[in-house]
């Protein structure tokens, strides 16, 4: 059969992640004092982004408020509820109305007495380590119990980096399972975040991240597969002739891999105890509780009314007209990323507020089984996002400070048919040590039969995980003769 060359056609649909896109993910995942930090570093390095002055940003919310017929309550709080919702397009983005579009306006103020001011010394945490982070997200999917024993083995050899320092055939031997089945859980692991968990090397770390942005079959995942050694020394030009594309385009693809984060588990490496700021703050009104986002030290920002302007006139040279466009569209999308993320905090905030509303009320007793799913059904997002948004973001509530993280926990089954959280049944085994007589502490087996005569069906090794998890010892290592 004779071969011939000739040119052809083809529509196919791909997912491409922008680099704009990636700066959403990132924004959407950073703690305020790391949103903060970015945000003054724009607004350093990009003239056409400006803060907007006091008596402007007193005038632009009087205006907005009057144009959607809002009435703030007496104690200021303002919801998202309150806001019209409005297109972010180009245009509208040049207002200030635009970066308002789903936004919980506050002033960078907070009202109230000295006394209503939360103390730092409740501000005090510890940055949870890369197991509990896993171990978290593995407790909130529905396993079965051989699913859980091979999947916390399998976070038990994850390195502080992120990498499995095991192999499939000793995950099997150890939880007697089959290799195929020990694999399914690896793959399922590494679908956690943050992305790029659970690889066995960097070439597997990167790939798996690539392809959790939807880049399968892309350049980026080419040059993952078949080039790794030429792309370790930046030998760029080797990697456009191996694959017979433009360079321009394998340095746009590069530029996307070095997005990527070569150490994934080293955000939770650091066992330094630090001060924290809430990012949501929820206050009781009456008989309703109210969710605000903490928008103390985050500049409002907008683009400069002096380059729009000077753009509008058409004095510009050419290359004077695409820089300025370049940093104009720049900063639209970092203020439309702004607006974003903190829309997205806010509809999960207000999403668990509505799950956890018997915790508000009555402390860790009343805390309810809530899983990923719960809430991504509720609002309409992934469970992913709603993983993401959840990690290293803190909220004030009467009962205290807490991280999102917190709300979300297990179920077990009672003897009248409900269930109660997994969270409150360990509150229950230590307020049950707390009190036991020192000289004869109690055994697993029997805080086990206390919880089931109160209606707790939990069994014997489930009491003993939980108290291992609360660094609790054994009742021979908590008796005390004397």
């Amino acid at each position: 059969m004779a071969m011939e060359m000739r040119q052809q056609m083809k529509m196919t649909q791909q997912l491409v992640m922008t680099p704009q896109l990636q700066q959403a993910i990132k924004l959407l995942q950073m703690t305020r004092i790391e949103l903060q930090d970015v945000v003054l570093q724009e607004l350093e390095e990009n003239p056409i982004l400006e803060e907007l002055p006091e008596v402007e940003e007193l005038r632009e919310t009087e205006s907005l408020l009057e144009a959607t017929e809002v009435e703030l309550p007496d104690d200021s709080l303002v919801s998202l509820d309150s806001f019209k919702e409005v297109e972010a397009g180009e245009e509208t983005l040049r207002d200030w109305d635009s970066y308002l579009d789903g936004y919980n306006y506050t002033s960078g103020e907070q009202s109230g007495d000295e006394d209503d001011k939360v103390s730092f010394e409740n501000l005090l945490t510890r940055k949870g380590s890369l197991f509990d982070h896993l171990h978290w997200q593995l407790q909130m999917g529905k396993h079965t119990e051989e699913e859980l024993k091979v999947g916390e083995e399998i976070i038990g050899n994850i390195d502080d980096e992120g990498y499995f320092r095991s192999s499939v055939a000793e995950i099997s031997e150890v939880c007697q399972v089959s290799e195929p089945f020990a694999e399914m859980m690896l793959h399922r692991i590494q679908e956690f975040d943050p992305s790029g968990v659970g690889a066995s090397n960097l070439q597997e770390c990167l790939l798996i991240q690539a392809r959790s942005l939807g880049m399968a079959g892309s350049l980026v995942e080419s040059i993952l597969l078949r080039n790794m050694t030429e792309l370790e020394n930046h030998n760029y030009k080797q990697i456009a002739r191996l694959l017979k594309v433009e360079i321009e385009q394998i340095l746009a693809a590069v530029k996307v891999i070095l997005g990527f984060d070569p150490k994934p588990g080293r955000l939770y490496s650091s066992d330094d105890a630090y001060y924290i700021s809430p990012d949501i703050f929820v206050h009781k009104v009456g008989d309703d509780y109210v969710v605000m986002l903490n928008e103390e030290g985050l500049p409002n920002l907008r683009l400069s009314p002096y380059y729009m302007e000077a753009r509008a006139g058409g004095g510009m040279d050419a290359k004077t007209e695409e820089y300025v466009g370049d940093k104009m569209r720049a900063a639209q999308w970092l203020i439309k990323s702004i607006q974003q993320r903190q829309r997205t905090i806010f509809r999960v905030a207000k999403s668990i507020v509505k799950f956890q509303r018997e915790f508000l009320e009555s402390g860790v007793e009343g805390l309810r089984p809530l899983v990923l799913r719960d809430v991504a059904e509720d609002i309409g997002m992934h469970e992913s996002t709603i993983s993401r948004v959840t990690t290293n973001k803190y909220m004030q509530t009467p009962q205290g400070l807490f991280e999102l993280k917190y709300f979300f926990n297990s179920g077990l089954s009672t003897s009248d048919g409900d269930s109660v959280s997994s969270e409150s049944v360990k509150n229950r085994i230590k307020e049950m040590i707390d009190k036991e007589d020192p000289a004869k502490p109690l055994s697993d087996q029997k805080i086990s039969e206390m919880l089931s005569d109160a209606t707790v069906n939990i069994a014997r090794r489930t009491v003993t995980k939980y108290r291992e998890m609360m660094r609790i010892g054994s009742s021979s290592e908590r008796r005390r003769h004397f």
